[in-house]
Formats: C-alpha cells, structure tokens, sequence
C-alpha cells in the first residue's frame, strides 16, 4: 500500500474514516439546503449570513466543555449520542420543512443545535484518531482526515445543490441525516478497547479546569497553539476575499467561484498524498509549519495581484497545498504534546484558538479590504503571514529529547492515618504536598534549572498552585509545595505522569546531597 494510504490498512480507522467522510457529506450538503432556504425565507444580506454564524457559534461555545466531557465519558459512547443527537436534529429538520412549518428563525435554530452536535464531536474524534492507528501512522491519518474533509467539501455542495433541484431543500436535510446514520451505524460496529481506569470519573468543572490547566503548564502545547493562530490568522483572508475577487475584478459569476474552491481542493488532496515523501525531505513538523506558512502567504501575494482567472487558479492550488500540510501537521503536533487522558479536551482547547483566529482574521482582513481595497490587504495579509511564520519558527513542535533519567530513589509519603481515611474516601477537600531537599548549595543554579521543569510537571497533572521555598537559616534546605483539588485528584496525580515527566522528577530527586530520597508529605486543609 502507498505510505499516503497505509492508515487505511487498519480495520476501526478504515471504517471510521468513509463514515466520516459521508457525515463530512452531509454537512456540506446540509449547509448548502440551509444557506439556499433562507435566500428564500428572508434573502436579506445578515439574514443569509446568519446561517453560517449558526453553524459556527457552537464551537466557540462549546469546544472546552465537549472536549472535558469527551475525555470523562467512554469515547465511543459519546461519539455515538454526539451523532443519534445530530441524526434526530436533522430528521426534524428535513420533516418540518416539508410539511412548510419551517420559518427563518426556526431554520437559525435547526442550524444552531446541528452546529453543537458537530462541536460535540469535533473534539472527540480529533482525540479518537491515536486510539485507530499507531503512532508511525498518526501523521498521516490526521492527513487522510484533511484529505477526506476538502473532497466533501468539494462534492457535498454539488450533490446538495442537485438534492434542492430534484426535490427540494427537504431532501437535502434527509440526505444529511441519512448520512450521519452511516457514521451511527459504523460508530456501533467499532469494537473499542476502552482503557481500564480505576479512579473515579472526574467532575465536570474540575475536568475543564485540569485541561486548562495542562495547556497553560505545556509549552509544546503553547508553542502549537501560538503558531496555528498566526497561520490561520493571516491565511483567513483568503476565506472573506475570494468571492470578492472573482466577482469583482475577474467579472466571473458562481460557476468560476466553485472552480476556484475545486483547485483550492485539488491542491489540498494533493498535498495529502504527498506529505510522507515532504516528511522526509522536511523532518521536523516545525519546519514544514514555516514552509507551507510561506507557501499559503506566496498564495496571498498572487491572489492580490491577478487579475486573470488563471494565476488565481494557480493561487488557489497553492494555498490548498500550503492550508492541508499546515493545518495537517499542527493538529498531529497537537495529539503527540498530549497524553490520553487530557487529549479531547485539549484538542477543544486548540480548536477554540484556532477557530477564533480564522474568524477574528476573517473580520479584521475584510474590515481592511474595504477601507484600502481588497488587493492592498491580500498583499499586506501575504506580506506579514511570510514575516510572521519567519518570527514564531523558533517555536519547536517537536518533543525535545530528555536525555537518560537518573537511577536515584524518589521521594514516597507515608501512608494515611487510619482514622483520617474515612475523611480522605468522601470529600477530602484541598490536598497540599511538600516534597523537602537538602542541596549542596553550590549546585543551586543547576537545581533551580530542574525545578523549572518540575513546576510544569505539577501543573500538567493537576496543581492548583506551585511554589518553591529556600530556608533562610539553611541554604541547602529547600521545599517543594503544591496544591490539587482532592484527595482523589491526588491519586490521578501519578496516572497523569508520562516518561518524560518522570524522567524529570528524577533528574530533581537526583539533587539530595543527605543521600536516600527527599522526604515527601500531604496536608489536609482545616477549618479550625
């Protein structure tokens, strides 16, 4: 099998991916029917872009939130009600619009809780992909995905502008539920292997808070973050001008505008199937994020300043390219800074930025189109997309090696007091730990450098807050302090750890000069 489809050759990811890509279908299909019925209903300008707010509003709403309930409840569970939840939303649709009892604002509605099923599920399936296939495969699945995602875009708007001429735009809402029933139905024939969990299901709040938390103290995550807001950022541009282009200074109509989205997906697919061989060439995710960011800004530059039908082709086959292996390579990057336990909701974490970015960025660039024309603004947008990919490079997206752990014991509390656990087996309350060093003070750069880390390590897992105290009268005395929630999020503490965050507790429980471990201890909060 060609390396650009060897996911595919694992069974749960095949099945998994053809009903995503007819669900992916049938959205396309079911914002065409929508955007096509309000023209109708009430053709006015913000009426008609209503309906795309809609449909995007619940993911800003929502994408946290689905994320920590998708990382709570078992994920095939979740995936499942995500997809009944937007099947029944869709039947009703299709059935009230063909007995004509569907309005504007009914339709608004309808279009809204389709866009917070599709928020619910976004999330999750983003976490769901490393589960499908291993991790020399990941890369190019989630490529397979970006692949799958630009062919329904570039069918599902014809087959529903067909589905509206044969037999209305309720028949384009029953072929969206028809196709989410596809991704039901292969939903309830993955076998998944739910991981075995002893603890408890953390809370709702707690869970968002803990994914929050993870993100702020993850710096691969950070860098990820940053660098897919500059890039969808700059490149949404595109999104908010093109029409304008090719109606405005190419003269053409609708027909030239849906040939234009066909390169952009013809780029895209492209791309897809040539990133293992760009792998190669182009090894660190870092580096292909810079050179397709300055593909996607050379894209720019030749959309501002064509004004024939055929370089804003070329553009637009460019910038498909630039916008698949973009967006393709930071979203594995997103799922390697990630442990399982946290991935879906800091993949909602992720999605949040980047969405903004593209919807702020598509604003703010039409904002200047029309004060400085629209190709003023498509070469300043290229110009400062190029400039500011060149700024953010030194922003890595690959895991840095951590190096050999050292072999030292490391710092064990004592176990509870028998009559304090029946306190600590209901609602502890907060639980602070302290971890104590005794250092040679003339390694104390050294050790403040490993704390560093450490402090990240407790906050990735869990704590609320993190401190590190030098003793004034005793120099080589340190101690570690930090906070969780409760006793039981104390215990997830451990299960949170990855090798690498071991690897760099060690490298601290290396520092104690008394020889043996630091001494470690838990408090229980009083109220006296």
């Amino acid at each position: 099998m060609p390396l650009a489809f060897a996911p595919l050759r694992h069974p749960a990811f095949r099945l998994l991916w053809w009903a995503n890509l007819a669900a992916n279908i049938g959205l396309w299909v079911q914002n065409t029917g929508a955007a096509w019925m309000m023209t109708s209903l009430d053709p006015s300008p913000a009426m008609v872009s209503a309906v795309q707010a809609a449909s995007m509003l619940p993911v800003f709403l929502m994408a946290l939130p689905a994320g920590a309930a998708a990382d709570i409840i078992d994920r095939r569970t979740y995936l499942i009600g995500a997809q009944a939840w937007v099947l029944s939303v869709a039947a009703m649709l299709a059935l009230l619009t063909w007995a004509g009892w569907i309005g504007p604002w009914g339709l608004l509605f309808f279009t809204f809780c389709i866009g917070m099923g599709n928020a619910l599920n976004f999330p999750a399936w983003a976490a769901t992909t490393p589960e499908l296939v291993p991790r020399e495969d990941l890369v190019q699945a989630i490529a397979l995905n970006g692949i799958g995602f630009n062919l329904s875009r570039a069918v599902g708007p014809a087959i529903g502008g067909f589905a509206i001429a044969l037999a209305g735009t309720g028949a384009a809402f029953a072929l969206n539920a028809l196709c989410f029933l596809s991704l039901l139905l292969a939903l309830l024939f993955w076998k998944r292997e739910a991981p075995v969990n002893p603890m408890p299901p953390e809370h709702f709040l707690g869970a968002m808070r803990a994914g929050l938390r993870f993100v702020m103290a993850s710096p691969a995550m950070r860098a990820t973050i940053l660098r897919a807001v500059v890039f969808f950022f700059f490149t949404s541009a595109v999104w908010g001008m093109l029409p304008l282009v090719v109606r405005g200074r190419l003269g053409l109509g609708p027909e030239a505008y849906g040939m234009m989205l066909g390169a952009m997906g013809v780029g895209a697919v492209a791309t897809g199937f040539a990133l293992p061989s760009l792998r190669v060439r182009l090894p660190t995710r870092g580096a292909m994020v810079t050179v397709f960011s300055l593909v996607s800004a050379l894209a720019l530059a030749i959309l501002g300043l064509s004004n024939h039908w055929l370089p804003v082709v070329v553009s637009m086959l460019l910038f498909g390219a630039g916008w698949l292996a973009a967006a393709s390579t930071l979203q594995a990057a997103a799922q390697f800074a990630t442990p399982g336990w946290v991935r879906a909701r800091a993949i909602g974490i992720y999605q949040l930025c980047f969405f903004g970015a593209m919807t702020l960025g598509a604003v703010l660039w039409g904002w200047a189109g029309s004060h400085i024309g629209i190709a003023p603004a498509l070469l300043v947008a290229a110009g400062t997309a190029a400039a500011a990919a060149i700024a953010v490079r030194g922003w890595g997206l690959d895991a840095a090696p951590t190096g050999e752990a050292p072999t030292v014991p490391m710092p064990r509390p004592e176990a509870p007091a028998d009559e304090l656990r029946a306190v600590l087996a209901g609602e502890s309350g907060r639980v602070t730990e302290a971890v104590r060093y005794t250092i040679d003070p003339k390694r104390r750069a050294e050790f403040l450098a490993a704390m560093r880390e450490v402090r990240h390590v407790r906050r990735r897992s869990g704590a609320h807050g993190w401190q590190l105290l030098e003793d004034v009268a005793h120099p080589e005395r340190w101690v570690e302090l930090w906070s969780v929630e409760s006793w039981t999020e104390h215990l997830r503490e451990a299960g949170r750890l990855d090798p690498a965050d071991r690897s760099a507790l060690a490298r601290a429980a290396a520092f104690q000069a008394t020889g043996g471990a630091p001494q470690a201890a838990r408090y229980l909060g009083v109220q006296p």
